[in-house]
């Protein structure tokens, strides 16, 4: 997500490098750049010309720091106001006595009853105990489907069986909720294709009679200014507290998140990045600014790191690491924590676009079938030969190719990218002994 929006900023901030000052002359140029870049990243209009005005006014104003270059002042006055846009991080909400209700509303085909599973997967992620029902009458098998998204993200589902009206559904849940010691009751509600006044009536009655402690309006971003557009109507009919974005992980341009909360007033709580059940975060307003200026987001990069990496694993690695014990097998374990950390696409757009990391190429290759069949290779080879590389042959090489379904050539080529890991972890090894005693600073005796 945000790729066009970070590849126009960092262009208008390039063409005000080397200025000896900000002039009213660059700025309008680079706020005209930043203008194109947000309207072609599909931001509201009326939200985009306000924070341009806003820009501008201080970018000329005496707040700037004169001991900053020309874009340094630029990109400290556009990270402040997209972080005023956004709002703080706004963390969720619950009743002061379990069970918590958590009204999730929204469009027919936004990616609700989906979101559901994954909200009530993050919350017994998180030391909850939730609990999902459906109150979704009118669309055949919907109720069945929530079951279905509940087994697979793990999560507690109230079937409802022999009830037919949303209200008594709803009831029977929070009763079995306490029953069971659920303290989060999590309730998919009906959609429609377009608002309508029977569909507010029911949400209405709802949130009259379940006190809910969220009203999460779930937002498609592939669909960009609708979905910003139906957000403020259901805000204005309900009273949202959040929003939870989906498929930012897509085509999506970015602009729904930017816009989303100038114009209903309500934040955006959760962002979902991928199909998976734990595909869904938190949302943190200064990583996404940091992630559009190009300056990464290293904090939920390490964050995802810590959740899904073995620690027991990471500890065995590293002993073998200083005693240079690195095999093919230990290859393949790491590709193997790396693909639960998600996609490679969206870990490279963790990364930074500036310093060491800016000339990464634009169209770099995250294909994930190449892990798969770096994998599929090594699995290929004996015990033995993951152990020791050396025992791998011309002849081994071709028995490994057919029992991968691959060829040598690719069979070269993993081995040639062991090789090459080997010898840089060799490299930082001697590097740090060095350091450990006492050479790391040369020119300086100990």
């Amino acid at each position: 997500m945000f790729e066009t929006l970070t590849e126009k900023f960092q262009r208008a901030f390039k063409n005000l490098r080397g200025q000896g000052k900000l002039t009213e002359e660059h700025l309008d140029a680079a706020l005209g750049e930043i203008r194109d870049a947000l309207l072609e990243g599909d931001v509201n209009l009326q939200v985009a010309d306000e924070l341009l005005a806003s820009i501008r006014a201080k970018a000329l104003g005496s707040e700037v720091m004169l001991q900053l270059s020309p874009d340094q002042q630029v990109v400290k006055i556009v990270r402040d106001e997209l972080g005023a846009l956004l709002g703080d991080h706004s963390k969720p909400h619950y009743a002061s006595k379990p069970p918590s209700v958590w009204l999730v509303v929204g469009l027919q085909g936004s990616g609700k009853t989906t979101t559901t599973g994954k909200i009530g997967r993050w919350l017994q992620h998180n030391g909850h105990r939730p609990l999902v029902v459906s109150t979704d009458v009118y669309r055949p098998a919907a109720r069945e489907q929530l079951a279905q998204v509940a087994r697979g993200a793990g999560v507690a589902c109230f079937p409802a069986a022999n009830l037919s009206k949303p209200l008594d559904i709803a009831r029977a849940a929070l009763r079995e909720a306490k029953l069971s010691a659920s303290d989060v009751v999590l309730v998919d509600t009906a959609g429609r294709l377009h608002i309508d006044d029977g569909l507010m009536a029911e949400l209405a009655q709802l949130k009259k009679e379940l006190q809910p402690a969220e009203i999460l309006f779930v937002a498609d971003a592939m669909i960009g200014q609708d979905a910003v557009r139906s957000a403020g109507e259901f805000h204005r009919r309900l009273g949202l507290t959040g929003i939870a974005l989906t498929k930012l992980d897509g085509d999506a341009r970015g602009g729904a998140a930017l816009s989303i909360r100038k114009v209903t007033g309500a934040p955006v709580k959760f962002v979902g990045l991928g199909e998976k059940y734990d595909a869904l975060e938190p949302f943190y307003p200064d990583r996404i600014v940091s992630r559009i200026l190009g300056m990464g987001d290293m904090l939920s990069l390490i964050e995802r790191a810590e959740q899904t990496l073995d620690r027991r694993k990471a500890e065995d690695l590293a002993k073998k690491l200083r005693r240079e014990e690195f095999s093919l097998e230990d290859f393949r374990d790491q590709l193997q924590q790396l693909k639960k950390m998600g996609s490679l696409e969206q870990l490279v757009g963790m990364l930074p676009k500036i310093g060491p990391l800016q000339n990464l190429p634009k169209d770099l290759d995250v294909d994930e079938r190449r892990l798969k069949r770096v994998e599929a290779i090594i699995n290929s080879m004996t015990a033995a030969e993951r152990a020791d590389h050396n025992l791998i042959d011309g002849k081994r090489r071709k028995r490994i190719a057919r029992g991968s379904g691959t060829t040598v050539q690719d069979v070269n080529d993993v081995l040639k990218q062991y090789m090459e890991m080997r010898r840089m972890i060799k490299q930082y090894g001697a590097l740090g002994r060095m350091k450990g005693r006492g050479l790391g600073k040369l020119g300086h005796p100990s």
